[in-house]
């Protein structure tokens, strides 16, 4: 007995449920050009350390998997562009991609520090006046 595709409605032909597989072969290959050419972490490199980027991670996220279920044409062409756009790209951790990235999507706020103990988040208290 298989398990059915948890990523996408069970109402929903097969064609279109190998659409909602976002991250195939293409990306893979993608991600692999990207890191060559980006090997160290973003988030640690504003830290002043230098580690090497394990996953590239989309700086605004794209969504595209909420735009393919909902069937919105302009959202799904939104998310694509997104998706694939170079300029939203960065190189992390697994760390920094895992925990850090995760909490400040959620939050809304840049997380950590500089070198100096300086927080990265310029809106916080830090630095009001």
């Amino acid at each position: 007995m298989t398990k059915p595709d948890r990523g996408a409605p069970q109402h929903i032909g097969a064609d279109v449920k190998k659409e909602l597989r976002i991250y195939g072969s293409k990306w893979d290959q993608e991600r692999l050009l990207f890191l060559r050419t980006h090997p160290l972490c973003a988030m640690c490199h504003e830290q002043g350390r230098v580690t090497a980027a394990t996953v590239v991670d989309h700086i605004i996220p794209h969504k595209l998997k909420e735009a393919l279920n909902s069937g919105n044409a302009e959202a799904i062409a939104k998310a694509q562009k997104l998706f694939w756009s170079r300029k939203n790209w960065q190189g992390l951790c697994k760390q920094h991609h895992d925990s850090t990235k995760q909490r400040m999507e959620k939050r809304g706020v840049v997380v950590g520090c500089d070198e100096n103990g300086i927080p990265l988040d310029r809106a916080s208290h830090w630095f009001r006046r």
